[in-house]
């Protein structure tokens, strides 16, 4: 009996794994791992949201099955979300969906909308799902090789215009990722009304992601590519509850937008799923419905932490890129160790510092001369790694060696 599964066979071993094992390792031996590999925030779900939850589990009905596509409430509750924040009016019939937060909706919809062969452009680097939930469902990918540095609105489109002239069978979609995991990049308004533009014009779907919308440390909060007119002709986007109200392990999200591809993916769900658990859905509608200073308030933890990362870090040798939105920041391998890439660096970092980053090839071979740091470690453990890689950089060791020689 052959144990070469096709679509295992289409997916490579996990980049990340290397660093996850030695950082299982070290714990194991009881050292103090400072962890900013994951995006997992730390932040407590706020109070009030986890009230309704226990409130509501209280009551039996709601431990019944519940709606693949979300419970009513919840769906309006996101549409005056998108009302109030972006001034898009949604349809909470046709143009919303609740998913398991916005990475099961992205596999889902690659799922329901791609045939053997077909063709997806997904930007280089970007967060492993947009490419390998594509790759899972059988289709091709066609990246898109991006740099933060330059004209990111110009170099974009003329990489999706090249892509699009020289892809045979033409591709069917593109995905979007803005603020972006893991280069945290910020793009305007003007950048979706070209996108949406040049994706009418040349027949392709649009896939946004905009997790980390309310993420944002500037006074102009990141836009919805669904406020640009007529995006609702190409364009799905998706949200998430994880990172604005730090609910990460309640697994809610929300897919909106165009009304062919919102069916397309209500029809799979309704094969796989029944829904996430109604009392979860009933504290993300009061969440969405509540007060909102929780937000604000988490949105200042992170962009404390950034600035603390970025002055500690500097004091320590190493220049971190100041991000304008997300939790992550996209940083440079420092000069004296780029030979050994991001992976073997990572590693070095983590066995002679006890600092533990995700290595940026994870996301792309594009990816491969930075690092992402996640800022899900409080004030006082950024400046203990800020102190630990200090004392790395000093020590002139630029190997991994065996551990216990």
């Amino acid at each position: 009996m052959s144990a070469e599964f096709h679509r295992i066979k289409r997916l490579p071993p996990y980049v990340f794994a290397e660093v996850n094992a030695m950082k299982a390792a070290a714990r194991a031996r009881g050292e103090d791992v400072i962890d900013f590999g994951m995006g997992n925030p730390d932040l407590p779900t706020p109070q009030h949201i986890i009230d309704k939850l226990v409130e509501t589990v209280k009551n039996p009905r709601t431990h019944r099955y519940s709606m693949s596509r979300g419970v009513p409430g919840l769906r309006k509750a996101f549409v005056n979300y998108y009302g109030r924040r972006f001034g898009v009016e949604l349809n909470q019939e046709t143009e919303v969906i609740v998913t398991l937060g916005s990475k099961e909706g992205l596999a889902n919809l690659a799922s329901a909308i791609s045939a053997p062969g077909d063709v997806v452009l997904v930007p280089n680097p970007s967060y492993p799902i947009h490419a390998f939930g594509f790759i899972i469902a059988d289709a091709t990918i066609r990246h898109l090789p991006l740099s933060v540095e330059g004209d990111f609105t110009a170099n974009f489109m003329r990489a999706l215009a090249h892509a699009v002239k020289h892809s045979v069978p033409k591709p069917v979609a593109v995905v979007v990722n803005f603020p972006a995991n893991p280069t945290a990049k910020v793009v305007d308004l003007d950048f979706y009304a070209e996108v949406v533009d040049f994706c009418r014009k040349n027949g392709l779907y649009v896939l946004s992601d905009l997790a980390y919308a309310e993420i944002y440390f500037n006074d102009v909060p990141p836009p919805s590519i669904l406020q640009v007119p007529g995006a609702r002709d190409v364009a799905v986007e998706f949200t998430s509850m994880s990172k604005t109200y730090s609910m990460p392990g309640w697994r809610i999200g929300f897919a909106a937008g165009n009304a062919t591809l919102i069916s397309a993916l209500s029809r799979i769900k309704s094969y796989l799923d029944y829904g996430a658990f109604t009392p979860i859905q009933v504290a993300a509608t009061a969440a969405l419905n509540g007060p909102q200073d929780c937000v604000e308030e988490a949105r200042q933890i992170y962009k404390h932490r950034r600035d603390v990362l970025i002055s500690s870090f500097a004091q320590a040798g190493w220049e971190i890129p100041s991000p304008d939105a997300t939790m992550f920041a996209w940083v440079p391998v420092p000069e004296q160790y780029a030979h050994l890439g991001s992976n073997e660096f990572a590693k070095l970092l983590l066995q002679e510092a006890s600092v533990a980053v995700a290595p940026g090839i994870g996301f792309g071979e594009y990816g491969d001369s930075h690092v992402r740091i996640a800022i899900v470690e409080n004030e006082q453990r950024i400046r203990q790694a800020a102190r630990a890689v200090r004392k790395f950089f000093g020590s002139g060791v630029q190997e991994l060696k065996a551990v216990g020689a």
